[in-house]
Formats: C-alpha cells, structure tokens, sequence
C-alpha cells in the first residue's frame, strides 16, 4: 500500500468530493485502454485490504462501479439491505452497514472509470438534491483530469493496492496540553488505545497495558488480533471492519489468558478509532483455546469476506463455459493476472476447457496431457492435491525446462480443482513479470479453488443434463415440416428460462393427402422429463388419428380418452387446425388452448373464438365441437402456447389482444421473420418461466409458394 498526501490533482478533487458530499470514503476506478477492466488507483477513508475484492473489477462484474461505468448512470445503494437486493454479491462480502453509491466518470463520450462513495450507517434512504449535484460535479472534475493525464494500459502488472490518502491532520496542540490528555487518560479506570484506520495501535495507556498484559514496545504498530494471540478469533477483527465502514461504536468481549474477560468498546472517526478497555463482570461462556507458538493462526476476517466474495461469483455459473468466463473476466482481473488456462481431467487426461493471454500453439502443447505424465505442472498439482506457486522463471525453469521460454509467463499459481479426493480439473492463472505471493494470498487461492472446483463439478453434471434434455426434446418435436404447397409454414420452440432445457410444449405439420394438411399445437402441464414423455405420447396420438380420417373434434375425442387411459396427472391443451388446400377453408377445434388470430390479406387481425373444450386428460367422454374459417391467399393463421403472452399481472385477455396487434398490420413478413421478430424479446427474459411454441401458417396465391 502506498501513502499520498492529497497534494496531486486528482487526489484533490478526490477529497473535495468527500468534503462536498459528506461522504467518509471515496475511491477512484479508472477504465483500463487495453482490456476491460477498472483499477482502483486512488481512494480515502478506508485501509486498502478493505476493498481488495475490487482493486480490480470486470466491466462485466455485477459490481456497482463496474455496473455504473457500463450503464453510464448513478448507482445508489441506501443500506445493507439494498445492497443485498441489487448486489447480493458485493453485499455477501461486505456484511456491514453503510450507503453507496457508484458514479461514472466520463468526458463527452470517451468512458473514463467511476467514483465510488460511502457514508456512515444512518444515511438517508435517498441522495438529496445536493449530494447528487455535488457527486455529479466531482465526476466532471475527474473525468477532466483523467482525459487530460495517462491512464492504466492494462499490461504492466498494477500496484498491489491503490494509492491511500492521508486523513485530516490532527488537531494541533501543545506539549502541555499532550502531557495533560496522556495525564487523563491515566487517571481514568481501565485501560485506553488508538488504533488508526489500518487497525494498528498508535497509542495505549498504562491501564491497557495491565489489562492486555503485554509490553507496550510490542503493542506499539501492530494490529490487536496480530499482537495478542488470545485476539486472533476473526470475530475480533470482524468488529473493527464494522466499526470503520459502518463509522458507528461497536463492542465484542474476549477472555485474557488469565482467564478474565474484557470489554473492548470502539469509537470510530475518520482518522481512526478510540478504543476503551475494561474488565468485564460476568462469564461469557468457554471459548476456543489460542495457537500456540507455531501453530497456524486462524485466517483473517479479511479473507473470509474475499473468498465469500468470490464464491458468490461462482454460485452464478451455471454450465462449464459459465465458470470459464467467469473465472476470465472476474477472478483472474481481481488477482492482477495475465494469463488464465482451466483444464478438465477427463479419461485419464487433460482437456482444455478454456483459456486466456495464451496462444493457440501454447495451448495445443499441453492438450490431452495425460495424468501420469511428468513435466506438467498441472498434472503434478493433481497428483499431489498441493497448489504450486511459482514467483519467478528461474524457479519455473528449475522444475519444467523451457516452459517460461515457451509460455512467455514469469510466474504462476497452480490450482489443483479436487472434489471429494477426485480431481475434476486444474487452473493455472500467471503473470507477465516475476511476482511473490503472500500467506494470504496463498490461502485465498488455495480456498478459491476448492471453490473452482466445486462450481466445475456441478457445471460438467449440469451440461451433461443439458445435453440429454436437448438430444430428448429433438427426438420428440419433428426434425423438420413437410413442405406444402400453398402454405408458407414457420414453426418454433423455446425452452422456459429455469429449470432442464426441455418442456411439454410441442407442434406438428401432418400431411394427410395431397389436397390436404393438419396443423396442430399443445402444451403439456410442467417442463420435465414427464411432461416431455407425455408430449411425445400426445403428438403421436393426434398424429396417427388424423393420419386415419378422423374429423378435427374426433382427433381430439380419441387423443383424450387414449391420455384419460395413460392416467399421467398431467393435462393437456391442445388446438388442431384441419386445412383444405383447395378451397382454402380451415376446420379448428380446441381442447383448452389458446385461440389462434387470423391475419387478413388486408392486415388487420381477427381473435378467433373457437369453442373452448375440456383439457385433454381430464374426462374420458369428452366432445370437442369444431369451427370453420376461410383462409384466403396472403391471410396468415398464428397458433402458440400461453408461454408467449403470459405476463405477470396481464390478464390472459389482454395478452392476446396484445398479440394480435403486434400481428396487424406493417410490411408483409415471411413467417420465419415474424416468427424470430414475435420471439426476440423472450430471449432476455431471465424471469420466464413457461415453454414457448409458435407455428405461423402463411396462404400463398398460386405461383408464390414458399415452404419455410
């Protein structure tokens, strides 16, 4: 961590900001040129480890800062709460009180970075009118300063933290008024320290001294619960983060090796803390005996919230290349790497799943490595269950000739991905130039992973399921549509948005004879594997009945008594559309489906009321009357499942009205446009829940048939 007085440019504007918007922390991210990535350079009013999670941040990351530099908007968080709403994941590692907000830093178009500011617990739910004025002029300062001065290039390695300006300078007294405080101090009961921001005593009574029966020399400069062996709980140091962020006193107990317990009381300012210490008149209860002398310490509260942090990054990732492109834009940016290589232990092997900074011939030199060769350093950290880190090429060189030459990398950390004993992969993350890594650094890769690898399990299973819903879901829905003359037929399936890649949603093209074609779409309750099978029951059932003769409303009887039979507690909507090619007139019946809409030759559209009938698979007797329609060249008949209109809130009613409208009228479309064009915003609806089907059954005039 490196000092600075406030006397630069930048570091100005950056006080400025917190004096003018009240804030008790400000940071400065700066939008690297070569790679997407924001580096915290600058910051104020909280030790660097702090925000060692967000040294370096994704623009991709779901990370406030990064979120308000890609949206080019204010971000606010007024309490843990909305935090933990908007941004579970910064919040998970953050577990304190405080209000937010992330601003970007931009001149004219060009995006420069973002200012981050936080201010004590007890903050307004809502930035006044002044504060947003006063964050939104500190951005303007910043942002002509950073236009105007070099910026990070993202190649050379950044600093290990950013720049921490000095706090306000203290209050200037004489010797006599010192001696007189230090005289107060003494006379009072208990036992009195400072601490500054980054946690280290500066200053402790003789009281204290008794208390925490240690030499004052050796208190002097160190970190409480790094002094005093009996304080290396994380709960300790876990209560001075929380006393810092939140700017708010806070207290803990801990038992003295003497067996009594003390009362630590914490007044926190923007300079530091003031602690008070004092015995404590009842027992708290037993607690964990401290190290011993060469034994390992308990990890810092510290690292916790940093592997918390990640882990919940990783929670995110759904398949294998998720957790790829997780760990390439999100954790490899957070550890200062230039390089990436996750390996898959598969048959004996290695296989390469994903990488970055390397090329393609350096990677093609390690494929299919297998796992009994030598002069791999993946292979050996698999065999070994032990992480390997390298801080230089010399050391790389002692253990695998010629790789530094070959790779180009300097130093490296090598991550064995090990669940329950088994090796399941490896990632190695390197560096450009000699590097060292420190026990906490170690520690937190170490933890990270377990936790890669635990994320790369579950996502290979889940692609695996994928893969059989997907090879399930085109076995059932028909390979492709039989073309017709006369007819332009566009058909679609889209999985819902949870859940297995596979639904009971499904349609079908019969050509029953040359003069004529069915068309008929369902959807099966639920997106299983059951609903799938019973699907697949369902379409051939409608298939081999239409296929025999029988009249729409007959198809429907027989393929509901057949279903009421199977008894699969599933039901079944479904519509059936009977068409002669001749004269161009439809039969439609209905067993609870949706009702299709009529496009007109002239463009306006037509809700059609076909009878509604039962379910199929509710009542084995059930009758399913029939309706006629003309449907003349240049008309075009749309059939879907409630997938593509059911809104929360929206009536069922006023979701197919808004439909049809999204039908009437405009340039003439082919159905395979309109098709994409009606489905494109379910794309990005993270939120849907439901399968979607579509077929579009476009009338040509003779001479402009066109199957799709």
């Amino acid at each position: 961590m490196s000092g600075g007085t406030g006397s630069g440019p930048v570091d100005r504007a950056l006080l400025r900001a917190m004096r003018e918007t009240g804030a008790s922390m400000a940071g400065l991210y700066e939008l690297t040129r070569n790679e997407p990535v924001l580096q915290l350079t600058v910051m104020s009013g909280l030790p660097a480890p702090f925000l060692t999670p967000w040294c370096r941040v994704a623009l991709a990351a779901p990370i406030p800062v990064a979120v308000a530099t890609r949206r080019q908007r204010l971000v606010w968080a007024g309490g843990h709460q909305q935090l933990a709403r908007d941004f579970p994941r910064t919040a998970v590692a953050v577990p304190y009180d405080f209000s937010l907000a992330a601003a970007p830093v931009t001149e004219a178009t060009v995006r420069l970075g973002a200012l981050l500011l936080l201010w004590p617990a007890g903050h307004p739910p809502q930035l006044s009118a002044e504060e947003k004025a006063a964050v939104e002029a500190a951005c303007g300062r910043l942002a002509a300063l950073l236009a105007a001065g070099p910026r990070p290039d993202g190649r050379t390695p950044p600093p290990e933290a950013p720049r921490v300006l000095a706090p306000p300078p203290a209050r200037t007294v004489g010797t006599e008024q010192a001696l007189a405080a230090v005289d107060y101090l003494e006379r009072l009961p208990g036992g009195a320290c400072a601490l500054d921001l980054d946690g280290r005593i500066t200053l402790v009574s003789t009281g204290a001294v008794e208390l925490l029966g240690e030499q004052e020399s050796r208190l002097i400069g160190e970190r409480p619960w790094e002094a005093l062996p009996w304080m290396r709980d994380p709960v300790f140091e876990d209560r001075y983060r929380a006393a810092v962020l939140s700017r708010r006193p806070v207290s803990f107990t801990a038992r003295h090796p003497s067996h009594q317990w003390l009362t630590f009381r914490l007044f926190p300012d923007g300079r530091g803390l003031s602690v008070w210490i004092s015995p404590s008149g009842k027992d708290h209860g037993p607690v964990a005996p401290f190290p011993a002398e060469g034994e390992p310490v308990p990890v810092r509260a510290g690292q916790i919230y940093h592997v918390l942090h990640l882990a919940a990054a990783l929670t995110e990732a759904v398949g294998v290349q998720d957790v790829v492109h997780l760990v390439a834009d999100q954790i490899v940016p957070a550890f200062g790497a230039q390089g990436m290589i996750m390996y898959a232990a598969e048959g004996g092997r290695l296989r390469t799943i994903g990488h970055r900074g390397y090329s393609a011939e350096v990677v093609a030199t390690f494929e299919g490595v297998a796992l009994g060769a030598a002069n791999s350093p993946a292979v050996h950290v698999l065999s070994t269950g032990e992480p390997s880190f390298y801080s230089s090429p010399d050391e790389i060189e002692s253990d695998y000739p010629g790789l530094p030459h070959l790779t180009g990398k300097a130093a490296r950390a090598v991550l064995p991905l090990i669940v329950s004993g088994r090796p399941v992969g490896c990632c190695i993350l390197s560096y450009a130039r000699p590097r060292t890594f420190s026990t906490e650094e170690r520690q937190v890769l170490t933890s990270l992973a377990g936790l890669i690898a635990q994320a790369l399990d579950r996502a290979r299973l889940y692609d695996a399921k994928q893969q059989l819903a997907h090879d399930l879901q085109a076995g059932l829905l028909p390979h492709s549509l039989p073309s017709v003359p006369g007819l332009a037929v566009a058909a679609r399936y889209l999985p819902s948005a949870r859940g297995m890649d596979i639904g009971g949603d499904f349609y079908d093209l019969i050509r029953l004879d040359e003069h004529h074609v069915a068309a008929v779409i369902g959807d099966v309750q639920g997106h299983n594997a059951a609903a799938a099978a019973l699907m697949g029951q369902a379409r051939t059932a409608v298939h081999a009945h239409a296929t025999a003769g029988a009249s729409p409303g007959e198809v429907l009887a027989r393929t509901n008594r057949l279903l009421t039979d199977l008894d699969p507690e599933l039901f079944t909507s479904c519509l059936y559309v009977h068409i002669d090619l001749r004269t161009r007139v439809a039969c439609l019946a209905s067993a609870g489906h949706p009702p299709p809409i009529l496009r007109h030759p002239d463009g306006h559209t037509e809700v059609l009321r076909v009878p509604p009938g039962l379910l199929l698979g509710i009542e084995p007797d059930a009758r399913y009357e029939a309706t006629q329609i003309g449907l003349p060249p240049d008309s075009l008949l749309a059939l879907y499942t409630d997938g593509l209109i059911e809104t929360p809130g929206v009536d069922l009613d006023s979701a197919v009205a808004a439909l049809a409208a999204r039908l009437d009228g405009g340039p003439a479309q082919s159905p395979d446009r309109l098709a994409d064009a009606l489905l494109a915003h379910l794309h990005a609806d993270a939120a849907r829940q439901d399968d979607v089907a579509l077929m579009l059954l476009a009338s040509r005039p003779p001479g402009r048939t066109r199957a799709a």
